[in-house]
Protein backbone atom coordinates (compact mmCIF):
# COMPACT_ATOMS: atom_id res chain seq x y z
CA UNK A 1 0.00 0.00 0.00
CA UNK A 2 1.47 3.37 -0.57
CA UNK A 3 -0.04 6.86 -0.45
CA UNK A 4 1.23 10.23 -2.42
CA UNK A 5 1.58 13.46 -0.84
CA UNK A 6 1.23 15.45 -3.34
CA UNK A 7 -2.52 15.76 -3.10
CA UNK A 8 -5.37 14.93 -5.85
CA UNK A 9 -6.99 17.04 -8.66
CA UNK A 10 -10.05 17.00 -10.27
CA UNK A 11 -9.41 15.88 -14.21
CA UNK A 12 -9.09 18.52 -16.40
CA UNK A 13 -11.23 18.06 -19.28
CA UNK A 14 -9.28 18.08 -22.32
CA UNK A 15 -8.03 16.94 -25.89
CA UNK A 16 -4.14 16.24 -24.60
CA UNK A 17 -3.84 12.91 -22.65
CA UNK A 18 -2.53 13.26 -19.53
CA UNK A 19 1.19 12.56 -18.25
CA UNK A 20 0.22 10.14 -16.81
CA UNK A 21 -1.63 8.40 -20.06
CA UNK A 22 0.99 8.83 -21.96
CA UNK A 23 3.35 6.89 -19.61
CA UNK A 24 0.98 4.28 -19.39
CA UNK A 25 1.14 4.15 -23.66
CA UNK A 26 5.26 4.43 -23.69
CA UNK A 27 5.14 1.38 -20.67
CA UNK A 28 2.66 -0.44 -23.05
CA UNK A 29 5.58 -0.06 -26.08
CA UNK A 30 8.53 -0.69 -23.66
CA UNK A 31 6.45 -4.27 -22.78
CA UNK A 32 5.85 -5.66 -26.59
CA UNK A 33 9.33 -4.66 -27.51
CA UNK A 34 10.43 -6.96 -24.56
CA UNK A 35 13.32 -9.68 -26.12
CA UNK A 36 12.06 -12.52 -24.08
CA UNK A 37 8.61 -12.26 -24.96
CA UNK A 38 7.17 -15.49 -26.87
CA UNK A 39 4.88 -15.38 -30.04
CA UNK A 40 1.82 -16.60 -27.90
CA UNK A 41 2.85 -13.94 -25.20
CA UNK A 42 3.24 -11.30 -27.44
CA UNK A 43 0.34 -12.12 -29.39
CA UNK A 44 -2.02 -11.67 -25.83
CA UNK A 45 -0.11 -8.38 -25.33
CA UNK A 46 -1.03 -6.71 -28.39
CA UNK A 47 -5.23 -7.85 -27.60
CA UNK A 48 -4.57 -6.60 -24.41
CA UNK A 49 -3.25 -3.13 -25.45
CA UNK A 50 -5.63 -2.74 -27.87
CA UNK A 51 -8.68 -3.49 -24.76
CA UNK A 52 -6.45 -0.71 -23.19
CA UNK A 53 -7.11 1.74 -25.80
CA UNK A 54 -10.57 1.21 -26.24
CA UNK A 55 -11.20 2.54 -22.48
CA UNK A 56 -10.78 6.03 -23.40
CA UNK A 57 -10.29 8.63 -26.43
CA UNK A 58 -7.38 9.48 -24.58
CA UNK A 59 -5.78 6.16 -24.54
CA UNK A 60 -5.86 5.52 -28.12
CA UNK A 61 -4.21 8.85 -29.08
CA UNK A 62 -1.65 8.34 -26.43
CA UNK A 63 -0.68 5.38 -28.44
CA UNK A 64 -0.82 6.45 -31.35
CA UNK A 65 1.82 9.38 -30.80
CA UNK A 66 3.99 7.13 -28.89
CA UNK A 67 3.68 4.65 -31.84
CA UNK A 68 4.50 7.62 -34.32
CA UNK A 69 7.28 8.70 -32.27
CA UNK A 70 8.97 5.06 -32.74
CA UNK A 71 8.41 5.12 -36.67
CA UNK A 72 9.58 8.34 -36.57
CA UNK A 73 12.84 7.36 -35.25
CA UNK A 74 12.79 4.70 -37.80
CA UNK A 75 12.92 6.94 -40.49
CA UNK A 76 15.41 9.07 -39.56
CA UNK A 77 17.76 6.52 -39.68
CA UNK A 78 17.12 6.54 -43.11
CA UNK A 79 16.02 9.29 -44.29
CA UNK A 80 17.95 11.87 -41.95
CA UNK A 81 20.12 14.88 -44.35
CA UNK A 82 23.42 15.55 -42.85
CA UNK A 83 23.62 18.59 -44.52
CA UNK A 84 20.01 19.89 -43.39
CA UNK A 85 20.96 18.98 -39.87
CA UNK A 86 24.24 21.11 -40.53
CA UNK A 87 22.54 24.15 -41.39
CA UNK A 88 20.62 24.42 -38.70
CA UNK A 89 23.13 24.05 -36.00
CA UNK A 90 24.90 26.53 -38.08
CA UNK A 91 22.44 28.77 -38.05
CA UNK A 92 22.09 29.27 -34.23
CA UNK A 93 25.58 29.58 -33.73
CA UNK A 94 26.96 33.58 -33.76
CA UNK A 95 29.55 34.24 -35.86
CA UNK A 96 32.24 33.91 -32.96
CA UNK A 97 30.64 30.71 -31.88
CA UNK A 98 31.86 29.18 -34.87
CA UNK A 99 35.75 29.58 -34.66
CA UNK A 100 37.54 26.90 -33.02
CA UNK A 101 36.58 24.13 -31.17
CA UNK A 102 32.61 24.58 -30.87
CA UNK A 103 32.54 24.69 -34.63
CA UNK A 104 34.11 21.38 -35.13
CA UNK A 105 32.39 19.76 -32.03
CA UNK A 106 28.96 20.95 -33.47
CA UNK A 107 30.07 19.07 -37.17
CA UNK A 108 31.25 15.94 -35.11
CA UNK A 109 27.92 15.77 -33.77
CA UNK A 110 25.97 16.64 -36.96
CA UNK A 111 25.50 13.52 -37.95
CA UNK A 112 24.79 11.70 -34.51
CA UNK A 113 22.01 14.35 -34.20
CA UNK A 114 20.38 13.73 -37.31
CA UNK A 115 20.41 10.38 -37.10
CA UNK A 116 20.01 9.37 -33.31
CA UNK A 117 18.27 12.06 -31.44
CA UNK A 118 14.87 10.55 -31.83
CA UNK A 119 16.24 7.92 -30.14
CA UNK A 120 17.66 9.29 -27.61
CA UNK A 121 14.80 11.42 -26.28
CA UNK A 122 13.03 8.45 -25.68
CA UNK A 123 15.89 6.58 -23.85
CA UNK A 124 16.56 9.49 -21.87
CA UNK A 125 13.25 10.43 -20.67
CA UNK A 126 11.89 7.10 -20.50
CA UNK A 127 14.35 4.50 -19.67
CA UNK A 128 12.87 0.62 -19.09
CA UNK A 129 13.89 0.46 -15.79
CA UNK A 130 12.07 4.30 -15.31
CA UNK A 131 8.89 3.40 -16.97
CA UNK A 132 8.12 0.44 -15.00
CA UNK A 133 9.12 1.97 -11.40
CA UNK A 134 6.61 1.32 -8.79
CA UNK A 135 6.64 5.23 -8.68
CA UNK A 136 8.41 8.06 -10.20
CA UNK A 137 8.54 11.90 -11.05
CA UNK A 138 9.11 13.77 -14.02
CA UNK A 139 12.07 16.36 -14.62
CA UNK A 140 11.62 19.30 -11.92
CA UNK A 141 9.27 17.46 -10.01
CA UNK A 142 9.55 15.93 -6.42
CA UNK A 143 6.87 13.88 -4.41
CA UNK A 144 6.31 12.57 -1.06
CA UNK A 145 5.27 8.70 -0.31
CA UNK A 146 4.20 6.98 2.84
CA UNK A 147 4.19 3.23 2.96
CA UNK A 148 2.21 1.09 5.11
CA UNK A 149 4.78 0.85 7.24
CA UNK A 150 4.42 4.85 8.11
CA UNK A 151 8.01 5.14 6.53
CA UNK A 152 8.21 8.36 4.41
CA UNK A 153 10.41 8.90 1.61
CA UNK A 154 10.56 11.87 -0.77
CA UNK A 155 11.62 10.93 -4.72
CA UNK A 156 13.56 13.98 -5.77
CA UNK A 157 13.75 15.12 -9.68
CA UNK A 158 13.51 12.62 -12.59
CA UNK A 159 13.25 9.88 -9.79
CA UNK A 160 12.10 6.02 -9.83
CA UNK A 161 11.98 3.62 -6.96
CA UNK A 162 10.92 0.23 -6.25
CA UNK A 163 9.50 -1.35 -3.07
CA UNK A 164 8.42 -4.44 -1.28
CA UNK A 165 7.13 -4.65 2.37
CA UNK A 166 6.58 -8.12 4.30
CA UNK A 167 6.59 -9.29 7.37
CA UNK A 168 10.02 -10.35 7.45
CA UNK A 169 11.35 -6.86 5.68
CA UNK A 170 10.98 -3.87 4.30
CA UNK A 171 12.68 -3.08 0.86
CA UNK A 172 12.82 0.22 -1.34
CA UNK A 173 15.13 0.38 -4.88
CA UNK A 174 16.61 3.61 -6.12
CA UNK A 175 16.42 2.70 -10.20
CA UNK A 176 16.89 6.07 -10.94
CA UNK A 177 17.60 9.51 -9.21
CA UNK A 178 17.33 10.44 -5.95
CA UNK A 179 15.23 10.01 -2.69
CA UNK A 180 15.06 10.93 1.20
CA UNK A 181 13.94 8.57 3.36
CA UNK A 182 12.84 8.80 6.81
CA UNK A 183 12.48 5.69 8.14
CA UNK A 184 9.89 4.17 10.86
CA UNK A 185 11.38 2.12 13.80
CA UNK A 186 10.38 -1.82 13.44
CA UNK A 187 13.72 -3.32 15.05
CA UNK A 188 11.85 -6.45 13.97
CA UNK A 189 12.39 -5.59 10.34
CA UNK A 190 15.22 -3.91 9.07
CA UNK A 191 14.90 -1.42 6.37
CA UNK A 192 16.96 -1.65 2.96
CA UNK A 193 17.77 0.55 0.22
CA UNK A 194 19.24 -1.14 -2.47
CA UNK A 195 21.18 0.32 -5.89
CA UNK A 196 22.77 -1.18 -8.63
CA UNK A 197 25.51 -0.46 -6.37
CA UNK A 198 24.97 -2.02 -3.07
CA UNK A 199 22.85 -2.04 -0.25
CA UNK A 200 21.87 -0.11 2.78
CA UNK A 201 20.33 -1.41 6.38
CA UNK A 202 19.01 0.93 8.37
CA UNK A 203 16.70 1.53 11.86
CA UNK A 204 14.74 4.19 12.23
CA UNK A 205 17.04 6.65 10.87
CA UNK A 206 16.95 9.60 7.91
CA UNK A 207 19.00 9.57 5.11
CA UNK A 208 19.29 10.49 1.16
CA UNK A 209 20.91 8.31 -1.37
CA UNK A 210 21.50 9.79 -4.82
CA UNK A 211 22.11 7.30 -7.66
CA UNK A 212 23.76 7.70 -10.87
CA UNK A 213 25.75 5.79 -13.46
CA UNK A 214 28.95 5.96 -11.58
CA UNK A 215 28.49 6.01 -7.77
CA UNK A 216 25.97 5.68 -5.46
CA UNK A 217 26.07 8.25 -2.39
CA UNK A 218 24.43 7.74 1.15
CA UNK A 219 24.22 11.20 3.32
CA UNK A 220 23.28 10.75 6.85
CA UNK A 221 20.84 13.28 8.44
CA UNK A 222 20.22 10.94 11.35
CA UNK A 223 21.27 7.87 13.06
CA UNK A 224 23.47 5.24 11.08
CA UNK A 225 23.57 3.26 8.07
CA UNK A 226 25.70 -0.23 7.55
CA UNK A 227 26.38 0.14 3.52
CA UNK A 228 27.25 -3.24 2.03
CA UNK A 229 28.85 -3.20 -1.59
CA UNK A 230 27.94 -5.88 -4.24
CA UNK A 231 31.20 -7.49 -4.10
CA UNK A 232 30.42 -8.33 -0.19
CA UNK A 233 27.74 -11.02 -1.56
CA UNK A 234 30.04 -12.67 -3.82
CA UNK A 235 33.41 -12.29 -1.73
CA UNK A 236 32.76 -13.51 1.94
CA UNK A 237 36.07 -13.11 3.15
CA UNK A 238 36.47 -9.64 2.08
CA UNK A 239 32.85 -8.69 3.68
CA UNK A 240 34.61 -6.63 6.48
CA UNK A 241 36.18 -4.54 3.85
CA UNK A 242 33.42 -4.07 1.59
CA UNK A 243 31.11 -2.79 4.42
CA UNK A 244 31.05 0.77 6.63
CA UNK A 245 29.33 2.04 9.11
CA UNK A 246 28.13 6.02 8.46
CA UNK A 247 26.67 7.90 11.38
CA UNK A 248 24.57 11.24 11.04
CA UNK A 249 27.10 14.01 9.57
CA UNK A 250 28.52 11.37 7.16
CA UNK A 251 28.13 10.64 3.83
CA UNK A 252 30.04 8.06 1.64
CA UNK A 253 30.39 7.35 -1.85
CA UNK A 254 30.38 3.55 -3.47
CA UNK A 255 30.11 1.24 -6.29
CA UNK A 256 29.76 -2.11 -6.82
CA UNK A 257 33.68 -2.69 -6.08
CA UNK A 258 34.97 -0.10 -3.74
CA UNK A 259 33.19 2.49 -0.92
CA UNK A 260 35.08 6.16 -0.66
CA UNK A 261 36.91 7.33 2.98
CA UNK A 262 33.72 8.66 5.37
CA UNK A 263 33.08 12.51 4.80
CA UNK A 264 31.98 14.85 7.34
CA UNK A 265 29.06 17.00 5.84
CA UNK A 266 26.72 19.84 7.05
CA UNK A 267 23.24 18.31 8.07
CA UNK A 268 21.46 21.27 8.35
CA UNK A 269 22.69 22.63 5.00
CA UNK A 270 21.80 19.58 2.92
CA UNK A 271 18.48 19.41 4.70
CA UNK A 272 17.58 23.44 3.74
CA UNK A 273 19.59 22.43 0.22
CA UNK A 274 16.80 19.87 -0.06
CA UNK A 275 13.88 21.55 0.95
CA UNK A 276 14.68 24.87 -1.26
CA UNK A 277 15.54 22.76 -4.33
CA UNK A 278 19.54 23.40 -4.38
CA UNK A 279 22.74 21.61 -5.09
CA UNK A 280 25.16 21.96 -2.24
CA UNK A 281 28.90 21.17 -3.32
CA UNK A 282 32.01 21.87 -1.87
CA UNK A 283 35.60 21.77 -3.82
CA UNK A 284 33.86 19.15 -6.48
CA UNK A 285 35.47 18.60 -10.13
CA UNK A 286 32.69 20.79 -12.58
CA UNK A 287 32.28 17.70 -14.63
CA UNK A 288 30.20 15.86 -11.22
CA UNK A 289 28.41 19.18 -11.14
CA UNK A 290 27.93 19.63 -14.46
CA UNK A 291 25.97 15.60 -14.22
CA UNK A 292 24.13 16.65 -11.17
CA UNK A 293 22.33 19.74 -12.69
CA UNK A 294 22.10 17.56 -16.30
CA UNK A 295 19.29 15.29 -13.99
CA UNK A 296 17.60 18.74 -13.75
CA UNK A 297 17.06 19.75 -17.38
CA UNK A 298 15.53 18.20 -20.32
CA UNK A 299 18.04 17.88 -22.90
CA UNK A 300 21.35 16.76 -23.38
CA UNK A 301 24.84 18.53 -22.13
CA UNK A 302 27.85 17.85 -23.94
CA UNK A 303 31.52 18.61 -22.40
CA UNK A 304 35.03 17.17 -22.22
CA UNK A 305 35.09 16.04 -18.98
CA UNK A 306 39.41 16.29 -18.86
CA UNK A 307 39.12 19.74 -20.15
CA UNK A 308 36.82 21.09 -17.31
CA UNK A 309 38.30 17.63 -14.54
CA UNK A 310 40.44 21.09 -12.72
CA UNK A 311 38.13 23.21 -11.96
CA UNK A 312 36.90 22.67 -8.30
CA UNK A 313 33.56 23.93 -7.31
CA UNK A 314 32.18 25.05 -3.94
CA UNK A 315 28.59 26.21 -5.12
CA UNK A 316 24.74 26.83 -4.13
CA UNK A 317 23.06 26.26 -7.20
CA UNK A 318 19.45 26.62 -8.31
CA UNK A 319 17.95 23.19 -9.41
CA UNK A 320 14.60 24.60 -10.35
CA UNK A 321 16.82 27.00 -12.97
CA UNK A 322 19.55 25.21 -14.39
CA UNK A 323 20.08 27.82 -16.94
CA UNK A 324 20.51 30.18 -14.14
CA UNK A 325 22.85 28.20 -12.47
CA UNK A 326 25.18 27.47 -15.37
CA UNK A 327 24.98 30.97 -16.12
CA UNK A 328 26.81 31.67 -12.43
CA UNK A 329 29.13 28.85 -13.22
CA UNK A 330 30.09 30.52 -16.69
CA UNK A 331 30.54 33.79 -14.45
CA UNK A 332 33.30 32.22 -12.20
CA UNK A 333 35.07 30.00 -14.24
CA UNK A 334 36.71 29.88 -17.80
CA UNK A 335 34.30 28.39 -19.16
CA UNK A 336 31.22 28.78 -22.18
CA UNK A 337 27.86 27.67 -22.36
CA UNK A 338 26.14 27.32 -25.79
CA UNK A 339 22.73 26.76 -26.33
CA UNK A 340 22.71 24.84 -29.69
CA UNK A 341 18.68 23.60 -29.19
CA UNK A 342 16.51 23.31 -26.50
CA UNK A 343 17.77 19.86 -26.81
CA UNK A 344 21.77 20.43 -26.68
CA UNK A 345 23.97 22.59 -24.77
CA UNK A 346 27.48 22.62 -25.21
CA UNK A 347 29.75 23.78 -22.23
CA UNK A 348 33.40 24.24 -23.25
CA UNK A 349 36.68 25.13 -21.55
CA UNK A 350 38.17 28.48 -23.12
CA UNK A 351 41.22 28.44 -21.27
CA UNK A 352 44.29 28.49 -23.03
CA UNK A 353 46.42 25.22 -23.25
CA UNK A 354 48.97 26.57 -20.69
CA UNK A 355 46.69 27.22 -18.45
CA UNK A 356 44.39 23.98 -18.65
CA UNK A 357 46.90 22.42 -16.15
CA UNK A 358 46.26 24.66 -13.48
CA UNK A 359 43.11 24.26 -11.15
CA UNK A 360 40.86 26.33 -10.44
CA UNK A 361 39.20 26.83 -6.82
CA UNK A 362 35.81 29.02 -7.06
CA UNK A 363 33.24 29.20 -5.24
CA UNK A 364 29.68 29.93 -7.13
CA UNK A 365 26.60 31.62 -4.67
CA UNK A 366 23.27 32.53 -6.18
Amino acid sequence: MITSGMGSQQPKHTDTPSAAVINQAAEWLVRLSADELTPADHTTLIAEFEQWQQVHPHHAKAAQAMTGLMQQTKQASKTACPTAAHAAIEASLTHSDKQGHVRNLAKSLLLVLALSLPVWLLLQHMPPAYLLADVRTTTGEWALHTLADNSIFTLGNKSAANFHLDHQQRQLELVHGEVLVNVAADPDRPFLVLTRHGRIRALGTRFIVSLNDQTTTLTMLESRATVSIAAAAIDQTSRDANEVIVDAGQRVHFTAQWISNVETVDTFEIADAWESRHLIVKNRPLPEVLDELSRHRTGLFHYDREALEAMKVTAALPLDNVDKALYLLSRSFPIQVHHVTSWLTIIESSHSNDAQNSPDRVSVLE
